[in-house]
């Protein structure tokens, strides 16, 4: 891995971590409250809203309602006060449909008491019709089966309701003490589809699984997309059928006096119930879903329709998915919370983002749900709105604060280099008169004098010049008491004048140069920053003032920027003895910097009879990042 990527990967990994610690608790602290069931009704509430949107169904028509109603019930001769219809109406209903031939006939009315006249007739009934399925009732306290019927004729009609008083599960089977126990709606679906070739049976791997056919029916476990349900029976998610209307719904009246198609009879499965507000036989589910209140009856005609419909329609039953892929799902859009805060630059796009995202994750649970898959919504939602949403102001609090550093380390970089070839120049002559010992101490001090006083002058110098401009501002370049050049001016005249301010200065080297051959040529400064601009400068400078130091002898100095084969160079040649040293100073470091900064090079030399040469390269016409 090439050095420059696994830096911005190292940064990379340094911004990143300001989020993700946060993010991670965030997500932590959701999955325990979505285990803890703090969120159950929320997400029982987007459930519900999810079922709502599906698009309008058909109706079922291998499914009809008889439903005994108020008018039904009043009509009747020997009404009773406990708004019932008599063993003998009963009868005579049972019969008459029998004579359609309905594949089957489910009895959602509670027979274990007669309600005479009629009661012979009824159990004679029910001895005789094959194909009729009555109810019992086995949970909390049982309500037995009519007498005369045959266990294989028997279904409990019991349901379980969530903790918000809503149906939501359809429960299919119990082990009592009295047996296994299936419910009414398995027993009529059964029934249908025993015509077709389709039988019921258990799983392979797990017994308590049911089958009807090749459809294996997704019982419900405790936990999945509950919290600490009951799921000691063997129960499925209840999938309504969706629309206004679900089933065709017959009153007894009609069957009385024959007021319906006996083809919507015929080889269907009939289901009779009571559907009189005042016998109070209706169960409450979500508004979202159906009326908010719906008979017994309606609710056996959903729950036989889903088992049917899937068999021989492959329509999807509900399922969830296991802990493990439930709680990898809350994370995955938990850390796509944390991506959307760390990669948008503005809170106006974050917003955005995150809503269009939030719309995404529901378009994609409703798809889900649609093909049988109920995933949790409302902890998804929240870890992404709020890993999205408020990790974006850490993560700007942070750009600031490297902005921030990065902008004092600048400062403190561009005041290094102006002292550096200033004052630390002076200073550094100083230190050479006083170690030489060459000059008596009368002859020293003058010198001394000289340099320190200007010194001191280069010193106050640079102060007026950083209260003037601060260095924040870096459109100028301070050479000096009497030079600032501006750095919005082309490139080759700035060379030219740092150039020649630089060797106007008092160093010792300077003065035994005969020969100056200079050479500054216009340069494309499209693809340089103001900042890259005085990084040429100053290498220039420094280049110019090494050969002032060192290159002792020089007699020929020669200073060139110009184009090649698709590079610009800089180049500083002299002829002097220069300084053997392997130890790379302040300055070298800094060109090295610019070099990389420029995706060029930098090499100094010395060549081989004496001299030395000193280059900065750099590609033409590459535009690299940095500020304009």
């Amino acid at each position: 891995m090439q050095p420059g990527l696994w830096k911005i990967i190292k940064k990379e990994i340094s911004v990143w971590r300001v989020g993700v610690l946060p993010g991670i608790v965030v997500i932590g602290l959701v999955i325990i409250a979505h285990f803890s069931g703090s969120m159950q009704s929320l997400e029982w509430l987007a459930f519900d809203s999810l079922l709502r949107l599906r698009p309008e169904e058909p109706i079922d028509e291998r499914i009809v309602l008889v439903g005994i109603n108020e008018d039904d019930i009043r009509s009747q001769k020997d009404y009773l006060t406990d708004s019932s219809i008599s063993d003998r109406d009963l009868a005579a209903l049972l019969w008459k449909l029998h004579v359609y031939k309905p594949r089957v006939i489910g009895l959602d009315i509670y027979r274990d008491l007669a309600v005479d006249p009629g009661h012979p007739e009824l159990v004679a009934a029910f001895k005789n019709i094959k194909n009729l399925i009555a109810i019992e009732k086995v949970l909390p306290k049982q309500i037995a089966a009519p007498p005369g019927s045959f266990p294989e004729q028997i279904g409990f009609a019991d349901q379980i309701t969530d903790g918000d008083g809503k149906l939501r599960r359809s429960l299919l089977a119990i082990s009592t003490s009295q047996g296994y126990k299936l419910s009414l709606s398995l027993r009529l679906a059964e029934a249908y589809l025993t015509h077709e070739d389709i039988t019921l049976k258990n799983g392979i791997a797990d017994r308590t699984t049911i089958k009807l056919g090749n459809t294996v029916l997704p019982r419900f476990f405790a936990n999945e997309g509950y919290v600490q349900t009951d799921a000691a029976t063997v129960q499925i998610l209840l999938n309504f059928r969706s629309g206004r209307e679900r089933f065709r719904t017959i009153s007894l009246n009609d069957i009385k006096s024959d007021k319906f198609n006996s083809d919507w009879v015929r080889d269907r499965i009939v289901i009779i119930g009571i559907t009189s507000p005042s016998r109070k036989d209706f169960v409450t589910t979500s508004k979202q879903l159906t009326k908010g209140q719906v008979y017994g009856a309606e609710i056996q005609a959903h729950a036989v329709s889903q088992l049917v419909s899937a068999v021989v329609d492959d329509r999807p039953l509900l399922d969830t998915w296991e802990d493990g892929w439930e709680y990898l799902w809350i994370f995955a859009w938990g850390f796509l919370g944390i991506a959307i805060a760390r990669l948008t630059k503005s809170p106006l796009a974050n917003l955005i983002v995150v809503g269009i995202t939030s719309a995404s994750l529901v378009v994609t649970s409703y798809l889900l749900l649609t093909w049988g898959w109920w995933v949790p919504v409302i902890p998804t939602i929240l870890v992404l709105a709020v890993n999205g949403i408020e990790l974006t102001a850490l993560y700007q609090c942070d750009k600031v604060l490297r902005s921030g550093l990065k902008a004092r380390q600048d400062v403190i970089e561009r005041t290094f280099e102006t002292i550096h070839n200033g004052p630390l120049q002076s200073l550094a002559k100083v230190l050479k008169l006083v170690r030489s010992q060459e000059l008596p101490i009368k002859e020293l001090l003058p010198e001394l004098e000289k340099e320190l006083d200007k010194l001191n002058h280069e010193l106050r110098g640079i102060y007026e010049f950083l209260q003037r401009e601060p260095p924040t501002q870096d459109s100028s370049l301070y050479l000096g008491n009497t030079l600032v050049l501006n750095l919005q001016d082309p490139l080759h005249e700035i060379l030219y004048q740092v150039y020649s301010y630089t060797l106007a200065r008092d160093f010792p080297c300077f003065r035994t140069i005969k020969i100056k051959i200079r050479s500054f040529g216009p340069i494309d400064e499209r693809c340089l920053s103001i900042e890259q601009k005085q990084g040429l400068c100053r290498f220039l400078e420094e280049a110019l003032c090494n050969v002032g130091k060192h290159a002792t002898g020089v007699t020929r100095l020669e200073v060139a920027c110009f184009s090649s084969e698709g590079w610009y160079t800089l180049s500083i040649i002299d002829d002097g003895l220069g300084i053997n040293s392997s130890r790379e100073g302040r300055g070298t470091q800094q060109f090295r910097n610019l070099a990389r900064q420029l995706k060029g090079k930098f090499q100094r030399v010395p060549l081989s009879s004496r001299g030395t040469i000193c280059e900065l390269s750099w590609p033409v016409g590459k535009f690299w990042f940095g500020n304009k």
